[in-house]
C-alpha cells in the first residue's frame, strides 16, 4: 500500500513515465504536446520544496501515517463482516445498510482526522506549487517559441504523438530558469488563489485517498 507521505506529497504532481522519457533537445515545429503538471513535478524548485516539507512536517506526517494504518486495521474486520453478510442467503440492501453506514461513518471520521494532521503540510505544498505555477505561463511561452510550436496540446488531447513532439522537459527547463527556488514558509495570512485551488485539487484531497482503496462497501 502506498504510504501516506507519498500520496500527500507526490501524487498530485507525478509526471507519467512517458512524459519523462523525452528528447529534451529535439527540434519541434508545428504541433506539440506537454504535461504542465509533469513539468512542475520535475522542476528543481518543486523537488527541493517537497524535500523541505517532508523534513519540516515529518512529525505530523508520521503521525498521520500511523493513524492511517491503525484505521485500516480497525476497518478491516468491519469490512470482512459486511462482505460475509453480503454473501449470506436473503441479504438485502436494507439489511446491509446499517453495517455499510457504520463503516462509512468511521471512514469519514478518519479522513477528517487525517486532514487535520496534514493541513500544515498541505498548505506548505499549495504555497510552493502556487509560486511555480505563477511562472508556468512564461515558461510555456518560452518553450513554445524555442521549439517553433504553433499548436500545443495536452497529452490526453492527442490521439498519437511521437516522443519528440513532447516539450514537457523544455518547459521544466524554463521553470528552472524562471523560478529556481520557492519558499515553503507559508505567511500567516496567505490563502490559496482560486487558480491554485483548482490546479492543486489533488493535494487537497490526498487525506481522503490515504486509506488506499475505498473500503466503504456498497449494498446490493
Amino acid at each position: 500500500m502506498t504510504t501516506f507521505k507519498t500520496l500527500l506529497l507526490a501524487a498530485a504532481l507525478v509526471a507519467p513515465a512517458a512524459m519523462t522519457a523525452t528528447a529534451a533537445d529535439a527540434q519541434v515545429s508545428g504541433i506539440a504536446v506537454a504535461d504542465a503538471q509533469g513539468a512542475i513535478a520535475n522542476s528543481k524548485a518543486w523537488n527541493a520544496a517537497r524535500a523541505q516539507i517532508e523534513t519540516t512536517y515529518k512529525a505530523q506526517l508520521d503521525q498521520a501515517e500511523t493513524r492511517r494504518q491503525a484505521v485500516a486495521r480497525e476497518l478491516q474486520p468491519l469490512v470482512t463482516a459486511f462482505q460475509a453478510a453480503q454473501r449470506a442467503p436473503g441479504a438485502s440492501e436494507a439489511s446491509l445498510r446499517p453495517q455499510a453506514q457504520a463503516i462509512q461513518t468511521r471512514e469519514n471520521a478518519a479522513n477528517q482526522e487525517l486532514a487535520r494532521l496534514t493541513q500544515p503540510a498541505q498548505r506548505a505544498q499549495q504555497y510552493a506549487i502556487e509560486q511555480i505555477q505563477a511562472k508556468l505561463s512564461d515558461a510555456v511561452t518560452a518553450a513554445v517559441r524555442a521549439k517553433n510550436v504553433s499548436l500545443l496540446l495536452r497529452p490526453e488531447a492527442a490521439l498519437f504523438a511521437q516522443p519528440t513532439a513532447d516539450i514537457t522537459s523544455a518547459i521544466t527547463t524554463e521553470l528552472d530558469r524562471l523560478v529556481p527556488t520557492v519558499s515553503t514558509a507559508v505567511p500567516a495570512n496567505w490563502q490559496p488563489s482560486q487558480n491554485g485551488q483548482q490546479q492543486g485539487a489533488a493535494p487537497a484531497s490526498a487525506p481522503a485517498a490515504a486509506t488506499g482503496k475505498r473500503t466503504t462497501p456498497q449494498g446490493r
